[in-house]
């Protein structure tokens, strides 16, 4: 998962919110890339991994305040919503392609560094600009933590109480950032996401050491050819003509340079999969079609079914805990449905989510269909993400099939707030 402290304004998770991977229960079919598989208390990834929502959503309602603290207006204060889900979406194939090059242990303690870092210059820094580079540092550090709680959690099942915490700490963060800055400041409810940091060691105490790294040097050049494909991408929004042209040439050179570079950072094996390319393709369209909803339902809350603010507001938020929390369950029993049950049914619910957010009048069934928006959106990340990661034809392409998934969830999250102004909002 637009930004105002007056309106009812949307809640939205990482560019975000998170992802998570299927095939059977049973079957961990992601297990820790870097080490002899060793089971990691769920409970201990899902603090590793989810606190990030709820810091990415703090900010939401109180923009306004850390406008005036920083002495520059709201909308400027807006860019820091901006930058931290650019930063999450460059940051997770970079590093989880670290993780596959040099393993957990490495990924543990690069986002921890940048976590500390990111939130010290959040808690200092007197100028917007080094804000911006303290909230960067924060989503690159929490985009690390996610994708190792992914690399670990094995199962759909597991991964189903990370997506889950994830959807309901980012429906809570608005709130919780609003209450933290009024009861203490702003800059603390912008230093919830250092929460994932109490996990590290033990994480890492139960994932055990860590393998040598993986043969080959880093694709620099296929790294920096992606960070500039999604950056364009994400400027969409803001400078379509040239964010399209410069996404255009990157992705004509991505092409060539995958052909060149076949195992490099954007592995070929995953681009000819048809296992992975239609569950990130599906991973996309349902967060892009959750983050629409996210973003518009609570004016339409207002403008059709007459609810005020307030009302609108608390529904969502009502609406947002309950469809989070039934992802879980979902995605604990996809493994009974099998591949193509699993997608049916996530297909199904998010066409009818859509459908409904367009045509319903009705407060309840506007409430309906943003519930299982988030719905989808989670249990996608859960299941799909597992797809995916099974779809790698080895162990060490997994890192890449974790990053390039995530990275494609998180764009339907940059997407989403786009097609809401351009269809809904605007109309």
């Amino acid at each position: 998962m637009s930004r105002s402290s007056t309106p009812v304004t949307p809640v939205q998770s990482v560019a975000g919110a998170t992802p998570v991977p299927s095939v059977t229960e049973a079957t961990p079919v992601a297990p820790n890339t870097t080490s002899a598989p060793r089971r990691v208390p769920v409970l201990w990834l899902a603090l590793l991994a989810t606190p990030i929502a709820a810091g990415a959503n703090a900010p939401v309602l109180i923009l306004p305040d850390m406008a005036a603290s920083l002495g520059v207006p709201t909308a400027s204060a807006a860019g820091l919503l901006t930058a931290f889900g650019w930063a999450m979406a460059v940051a997770t194939p970079l590093l989880a392609g670290l993780l596959r090059r040099r393993g957990l242990s490495a990924v543990l303690r690069v986002a921890t560094v940048l976590v500390l870092v990111g939130t010290a210059l959040v808690a200092a820094s007197p100028w917007l600009p080094l804000t911006l580079v303290g909230r960067c540092s924060q989503a690159a550090g929490g985009a690390g933590l996610v994708a190792a709680a992914i690399s670990l959690a094995g199962t759909a099942r597991r991964m189903g109480v990370v997506s889950a915490g994830f959807g309901m700490l980012g429906a809570v963060g608005p709130l919780l950032g609003r209450t933290l800055a009024d009861s203490v400041s702003w800059r603390l409810a912008l230093a919830v996401s250092a929460l994932a940091l109490l996990a590290v060691p033990a994480v890492a105490r139960h994932a055990g050491p860590g393998t040598p790294p993986a043969p080959g040097r880093f694709d620099s050049r296929g790294a920096a050819l992606l960070t500039v494909l999604v950056t364009a991408l994400v400027l969409l929004a803001t400078a379509p003509l040239a964010a399209l042209g410069a996404a255009l040439v990157a992705a004509a050179l991505l092409t060539l340079h995958v052909r060149r570079a076949p195992d490099g950072f954007v592995p070929v094996a995953l681009l000819r999969s048809p296992v992975f390319l239609t569950s990130a393709l599906l991973a996309l369209v349902l967060s892009a079609s959750y983050f629409t909803l996210l973003f518009a339902v609570p004016r339409l809350l207002v403008e059709r079914a007459g609810w005020d603010t307030a009302s609108a507001g608390t529904g969502q938020l009502l609406a947002l805990l309950c469809g989070s929390a039934l992802s879980w369950p979902f995605a604990a029993a996809s493994g009974r449905m099998g591949r193509a049950g699993a997608r049916t049914v996530l297909l199904a619910v998010g066409t009818l989510a859509a459908l409904t957010g367009i045509l319903a009048d009705s407060g309840p069934l506007l409430l309906a269909a943003t519930a299982a928006g988030v719905f989808t959106a989670s249990a996608a990340n859960a299941v799909l993400s597992t797809h995916a990661v099974a779809s790698a034809p080895d162990a060490g392409r997994r890192p890449a099939a974790i990053g390039l998934f995530t990275l494609c969830y998180q764009l339907g999250g940059a997407f989403g707030p786009t097609v809401a102004a351009l269809l809904v909002l605007g109309s």
